[in-house]
Protein backbone atom coordinates (compact mmCIF):
# COMPACT_ATOMS: atom_id res chain seq x y z
CA UNK A 1 0.00 0.00 0.00
CA UNK A 2 2.79 2.45 0.88
CA UNK A 3 4.63 1.75 -2.37
CA UNK A 4 1.41 2.32 -4.33
CA UNK A 5 0.78 5.57 -2.44
CA UNK A 6 4.29 6.74 -3.33
CA UNK A 7 3.85 5.96 -7.02
CA UNK A 8 0.44 7.65 -7.15
CA UNK A 9 1.75 10.71 -5.30
CA UNK A 10 4.64 11.01 -7.77
CA UNK A 11 2.22 10.79 -10.71
CA UNK A 12 -0.07 13.45 -9.23
CA UNK A 13 2.90 15.75 -8.60
CA UNK A 14 3.84 15.49 -12.26
CA UNK A 15 0.37 15.91 -13.79
CA UNK A 16 -1.04 18.55 -11.45
CA UNK A 17 1.88 20.37 -9.81
CA UNK A 18 4.68 20.22 -12.42
CA UNK A 19 3.07 19.61 -15.83
CA UNK A 20 6.13 20.73 -17.81
CA UNK A 21 8.24 18.09 -16.08
CA UNK A 22 5.60 15.53 -17.06
CA UNK A 23 5.77 16.70 -20.69
CA UNK A 24 9.55 16.20 -20.85
CA UNK A 25 9.23 12.77 -19.23
CA UNK A 26 6.42 11.80 -21.60
CA UNK A 27 8.49 12.87 -24.63
CA UNK A 28 11.54 10.96 -23.41
CA UNK A 29 13.71 14.08 -22.98
CA UNK A 30 14.34 13.19 -19.32
CA UNK A 31 14.15 9.86 -17.50
CA UNK A 32 12.29 8.91 -14.33
CA UNK A 33 15.33 9.53 -12.12
CA UNK A 34 15.64 13.13 -13.28
CA UNK A 35 11.89 13.68 -12.92
CA UNK A 36 12.05 12.31 -9.35
CA UNK A 37 14.98 14.62 -8.59
CA UNK A 38 13.01 17.68 -9.73
CA UNK A 39 9.84 16.62 -7.87
CA UNK A 40 11.70 15.85 -4.63
CA UNK A 41 13.84 18.99 -4.85
CA UNK A 42 10.83 21.30 -5.15
CA UNK A 43 8.43 19.45 -2.85
CA UNK A 44 8.84 21.99 -0.02
CA UNK A 45 7.96 24.98 -2.22
CA UNK A 46 4.58 26.45 -3.05
CA UNK A 47 3.16 25.31 -6.37
CA UNK A 48 3.88 28.66 -8.04
CA UNK A 49 7.48 28.76 -6.83
CA UNK A 50 8.03 25.08 -7.66
CA UNK A 51 6.96 25.75 -11.24
CA UNK A 52 9.32 28.74 -11.46
CA UNK A 53 12.24 26.56 -10.34
CA UNK A 54 11.24 23.74 -12.68
CA UNK A 55 10.92 26.12 -15.64
CA UNK A 56 14.39 27.48 -14.93
CA UNK A 57 15.98 24.01 -14.89
CA UNK A 58 14.15 22.10 -17.62
CA UNK A 59 16.22 23.23 -20.62
CA UNK A 60 19.41 22.01 -18.96
CA UNK A 61 17.94 18.95 -17.20
CA UNK A 62 18.51 16.41 -20.04
CA UNK A 63 22.28 17.01 -20.05
CA UNK A 64 22.83 17.17 -16.28
CA UNK A 65 23.53 14.21 -14.02
CA UNK A 66 21.11 13.73 -11.15
CA UNK A 67 23.80 15.01 -8.75
CA UNK A 68 24.31 18.18 -10.80
CA UNK A 69 20.55 18.58 -11.20
CA UNK A 70 19.98 18.24 -7.45
CA UNK A 71 22.66 20.85 -6.65
CA UNK A 72 21.30 23.31 -9.21
CA UNK A 73 17.74 22.91 -7.90
CA UNK A 74 18.93 23.62 -4.36
CA UNK A 75 20.55 26.83 -5.54
CA UNK A 76 17.51 27.89 -7.55
CA UNK A 77 15.24 27.27 -4.56
CA UNK A 78 17.32 29.68 -2.48
CA UNK A 79 17.47 32.28 -5.27
CA UNK A 80 13.74 32.10 -6.02
CA UNK A 81 12.54 32.42 -2.42
CA UNK A 82 15.37 33.50 -0.04
CA UNK A 83 13.02 34.09 2.91
CA UNK A 84 11.54 30.59 2.67
CA UNK A 85 15.06 29.12 2.46
CA UNK A 86 16.16 31.08 5.54
CA UNK A 87 13.12 29.94 7.55
CA UNK A 88 13.52 26.32 6.45
CA UNK A 89 17.22 26.35 7.38
CA UNK A 90 16.59 27.79 10.86
CA UNK A 91 13.79 25.28 11.52
CA UNK A 92 15.98 22.37 10.43
CA UNK A 93 18.93 23.45 12.60
CA UNK A 94 16.61 23.61 15.61
CA UNK A 95 15.88 19.92 14.95
CA UNK A 96 19.58 18.92 14.98
CA UNK A 97 20.27 15.60 16.64
CA UNK A 98 22.57 12.58 16.81
CA UNK A 99 21.21 9.13 15.99
CA UNK A 100 22.84 5.74 16.45
CA UNK A 101 21.62 2.53 14.84
CA UNK A 102 22.88 -1.05 14.85
CA UNK A 103 23.63 -2.99 11.69
CA UNK A 104 23.23 -6.65 10.78
CA UNK A 105 27.05 -6.99 10.92
CA UNK A 106 27.13 -6.06 14.59
CA UNK A 107 28.61 -2.61 13.93
CA UNK A 108 26.93 0.75 14.45
CA UNK A 109 26.14 3.77 12.29
CA UNK A 110 26.35 7.20 13.90
CA UNK A 111 24.49 10.08 12.24
CA UNK A 112 24.59 13.78 13.06
CA UNK A 113 21.48 15.27 11.42
CA UNK A 114 20.62 18.87 10.44
CA UNK A 115 24.00 20.36 11.30
CA UNK A 116 24.93 23.95 10.37
CA UNK A 117 26.39 23.59 6.89
CA UNK A 118 29.54 25.65 7.51
CA UNK A 119 30.53 23.70 10.62
CA UNK A 120 29.88 20.36 8.93
CA UNK A 121 32.04 21.35 5.95
CA UNK A 122 34.86 22.51 8.27
CA UNK A 123 34.74 19.21 10.18
CA UNK A 124 34.84 17.23 6.94
CA UNK A 125 37.92 19.17 5.78
CA UNK A 126 39.66 18.69 9.12
CA UNK A 127 39.08 14.93 9.02
CA UNK A 128 40.40 14.71 5.47
CA UNK A 129 43.46 16.86 6.20
CA UNK A 130 44.21 14.87 9.34
CA UNK A 131 43.90 11.58 7.47
CA UNK A 132 46.33 12.82 4.79
CA UNK A 133 48.81 13.67 7.54
CA UNK A 134 48.50 10.15 8.98
CA UNK A 135 48.95 8.44 5.60
CA UNK A 136 52.67 7.87 6.00
CA UNK A 137 54.91 5.12 4.70
CA UNK A 138 53.90 1.78 6.17
CA UNK A 139 50.35 2.91 7.02
CA UNK A 140 48.02 0.11 5.92
CA UNK A 141 44.69 1.78 6.63
CA UNK A 142 42.68 3.26 3.77
CA UNK A 143 41.75 6.93 3.69
CA UNK A 144 38.18 6.05 4.71
CA UNK A 145 39.49 4.06 7.66
CA UNK A 146 41.85 6.88 8.67
CA UNK A 147 39.10 9.50 8.51
CA UNK A 148 36.82 7.28 10.59
CA UNK A 149 39.48 6.49 13.19
CA UNK A 150 40.36 10.19 13.45
CA UNK A 151 36.65 10.99 13.88
CA UNK A 152 36.38 8.49 16.74
CA UNK A 153 39.59 9.70 18.39
CA UNK A 154 38.44 13.32 18.28
CA UNK A 155 35.04 12.52 19.77
CA UNK A 156 36.58 10.35 22.48
CA UNK A 157 39.23 13.05 23.13
CA UNK A 158 42.05 10.60 22.42
CA UNK A 159 45.46 11.97 21.42
CA UNK A 160 45.74 12.36 17.67
CA UNK A 161 48.63 13.52 15.53
CA UNK A 162 49.62 13.86 11.93
CA UNK A 163 47.10 16.48 10.80
CA UNK A 164 46.41 20.17 11.33
CA UNK A 165 44.30 21.33 14.25
CA UNK A 166 42.74 24.16 12.26
CA UNK A 167 39.60 23.59 10.22
CA UNK A 168 39.28 25.37 6.88
CA UNK A 169 36.18 26.65 5.12
CA UNK A 170 36.19 27.20 1.35
CA UNK A 171 33.21 29.30 0.25
CA UNK A 172 32.37 31.23 -2.90
CA UNK A 173 30.04 34.21 -2.62
CA UNK A 174 29.41 37.25 -4.82
CA UNK A 175 30.33 40.71 -3.56
CA UNK A 176 26.75 42.01 -3.67
CA UNK A 177 25.59 39.24 -1.32
CA UNK A 178 28.63 39.72 0.91
CA UNK A 179 27.74 43.39 1.39
CA UNK A 180 24.06 42.63 2.00
CA UNK A 181 22.75 44.15 -1.26
CA UNK A 182 21.36 40.82 -2.54
CA UNK A 183 20.38 37.47 -1.04
CA UNK A 184 22.02 35.12 -3.55
CA UNK A 185 23.19 31.77 -2.17
CA UNK A 186 26.87 31.08 -1.57
CA UNK A 187 28.66 27.87 -2.58
CA UNK A 188 30.35 25.82 0.15
CA UNK A 189 33.01 23.59 -1.42
CA UNK A 190 32.19 19.93 -1.04
CA UNK A 191 28.68 20.72 0.24
CA UNK A 192 26.78 22.90 -2.20
CA UNK A 193 24.56 26.01 -2.00
CA UNK A 194 24.02 27.73 1.36
CA UNK A 195 21.70 30.61 2.19
CA UNK A 196 23.07 34.17 2.08
CA UNK A 197 23.18 34.59 5.88
CA UNK A 198 25.42 31.54 6.26
CA UNK A 199 27.69 32.77 3.45
CA UNK A 200 28.09 36.14 5.19
CA UNK A 201 28.59 34.50 8.59
CA UNK A 202 31.31 32.19 7.29
CA UNK A 203 33.24 34.96 5.54
CA UNK A 204 32.96 37.25 8.58
CA UNK A 205 34.69 34.59 10.68
CA UNK A 206 37.65 34.31 8.28
CA UNK A 207 39.34 37.61 9.17
CA UNK A 208 42.78 35.97 9.44
CA UNK A 209 42.37 33.55 6.56
CA UNK A 210 43.55 33.84 2.98
CA UNK A 211 40.97 35.59 0.80
CA UNK A 212 40.98 34.95 -2.94
CA UNK A 213 39.03 37.10 -5.38
CA UNK A 214 38.12 36.69 -9.02
CA UNK A 215 36.74 39.09 -11.64
CA UNK A 216 34.37 37.40 -14.09
CA UNK A 217 32.96 38.35 -17.47
CA UNK A 218 29.26 39.19 -16.86
CA UNK A 219 28.23 37.63 -20.20
CA UNK A 220 30.15 34.34 -20.05
CA UNK A 221 30.91 34.02 -16.27
CA UNK A 222 34.51 33.14 -17.18
CA UNK A 223 37.29 34.39 -14.92
CA UNK A 224 39.31 37.23 -16.46
CA UNK A 225 41.45 38.17 -13.46
CA UNK A 226 42.21 36.82 -10.00
CA UNK A 227 44.31 37.59 -6.94
CA UNK A 228 44.76 37.07 -3.22
CA UNK A 229 44.79 39.37 -0.21
CA UNK A 230 47.80 37.68 1.41
CA UNK A 231 51.32 36.74 0.38
CA UNK A 232 51.06 33.05 1.07
CA UNK A 233 53.24 30.95 -1.24
CA UNK A 234 50.46 29.76 -3.58
CA UNK A 235 51.32 30.24 -7.23
CA UNK A 236 49.32 32.71 -9.28
CA UNK A 237 48.87 30.11 -11.97
CA UNK A 238 47.32 27.58 -9.59
CA UNK A 239 44.97 30.22 -8.23
CA UNK A 240 43.91 31.21 -11.72
CA UNK A 241 43.18 27.64 -12.83
CA UNK A 242 41.22 26.87 -9.65
CA UNK A 243 39.25 30.11 -10.01
CA UNK A 244 38.39 29.28 -13.62
CA UNK A 245 37.34 25.73 -12.78
CA UNK A 246 35.52 25.37 -9.46
CA UNK A 247 35.25 21.59 -9.83
CA UNK A 248 36.97 18.66 -11.49
CA UNK A 249 36.55 19.14 -15.26
CA UNK A 250 35.66 15.47 -15.92
CA UNK A 251 32.04 15.14 -17.13
CA UNK A 252 29.60 14.86 -14.23
CA UNK A 253 32.19 15.23 -11.45
CA UNK A 254 31.55 17.79 -8.66
CA UNK A 255 34.77 17.42 -6.64
CA UNK A 256 35.96 20.94 -5.62
CA UNK A 257 39.03 22.01 -7.59
CA UNK A 258 40.93 22.67 -4.36
CA UNK A 259 40.81 18.93 -3.63
CA UNK A 260 41.89 17.95 -7.15
CA UNK A 261 45.20 17.34 -8.90
CA UNK A 262 46.34 20.04 -11.31
CA UNK A 263 46.69 18.05 -14.53
CA UNK A 264 48.38 18.84 -17.85
CA UNK A 265 45.80 18.31 -20.60
CA UNK A 266 48.66 17.62 -23.00
CA UNK A 267 51.42 15.83 -21.08
CA UNK A 268 54.78 17.56 -20.77
CA UNK A 269 56.47 14.56 -22.39
CA UNK A 270 54.22 15.14 -25.42
CA UNK A 271 55.12 18.81 -25.69
CA UNK A 272 52.51 20.22 -23.34
CA UNK A 273 53.33 23.43 -21.49
CA UNK A 274 52.70 24.41 -17.87
CA UNK A 275 50.36 27.25 -18.79
CA UNK A 276 46.82 28.32 -18.01
CA UNK A 277 45.44 26.86 -21.26
CA UNK A 278 47.01 23.45 -20.64
CA UNK A 279 46.14 22.97 -16.96
CA UNK A 280 42.88 21.79 -15.43
CA UNK A 281 41.79 20.24 -12.11
CA UNK A 282 41.06 16.51 -12.13
CA UNK A 283 40.12 14.59 -9.00
CA UNK A 284 42.41 11.66 -8.22
CA UNK A 285 39.87 9.09 -9.49
CA UNK A 286 39.37 10.76 -12.87
CA UNK A 287 43.05 11.66 -13.14
CA UNK A 288 43.79 7.95 -13.02
CA UNK A 289 40.93 7.20 -15.43
CA UNK A 290 42.43 9.63 -17.93
CA UNK A 291 45.72 7.72 -17.98
CA UNK A 292 44.62 4.15 -17.32
CA UNK A 293 41.34 3.83 -19.28
CA UNK A 294 42.42 5.89 -21.25
CA UNK A 295 40.15 8.91 -21.77
CA UNK A 296 41.44 11.50 -24.24
CA UNK A 297 41.04 15.15 -23.15
CA UNK A 298 41.07 18.16 -25.44
CA UNK A 299 40.81 21.90 -24.66
CA UNK A 300 38.29 23.58 -26.97
CA UNK A 301 38.77 27.11 -28.36
CA UNK A 302 36.05 28.52 -26.06
CA UNK A 303 37.84 27.16 -22.98
CA UNK A 304 35.61 24.11 -22.44
CA UNK A 305 37.02 20.61 -22.01
CA UNK A 306 36.12 17.65 -24.22
CA UNK A 307 36.74 14.09 -23.07
CA UNK A 308 36.54 11.19 -25.52
CA UNK A 309 35.85 7.79 -23.95
CA UNK A 310 37.64 4.57 -24.96
CA UNK A 311 34.46 3.76 -26.93
CA UNK A 312 34.73 6.98 -28.93
CA UNK A 313 31.92 8.98 -27.27
CA UNK A 314 32.72 12.66 -26.70
CA UNK A 315 31.55 14.61 -23.63
CA UNK A 316 32.00 18.35 -23.10
CA UNK A 317 32.23 20.18 -19.77
CA UNK A 318 33.30 23.61 -18.58
CA UNK A 319 34.34 22.70 -15.01
CA UNK A 320 31.99 25.45 -13.81
CA UNK A 321 28.94 24.22 -11.89
CA UNK A 322 25.67 25.44 -13.43
CA UNK A 323 24.43 28.66 -11.79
Amino acid sequence: RQAADGQLGFALQLRERLPRVWELLHCGDIDVRRACTIVDGTDHLTEETARQVADAILDAAPRLTTGQLRARIRRLCVETDPEEAQTRYETAVEDRRVVIESTSDGTANLYAINLPADRAAAIKHRLHSGALGLKTAGETRTMDQLRTDLFLDLLESNHVSGGPNRAMVDITVDLATLTGLTENPGELAGFGPVIADIARQVTAEQDKAEWRWAVTDPDTSRVVHTGTTTRRPTTALKRLVQAQHRTCVFPGCRMPSGDCDLDHTVAVKDGGTTTENNLAPLCRHHHRAKHQAPWKPRRLPNGDHQFTSPLGHAYTTSGIPPP
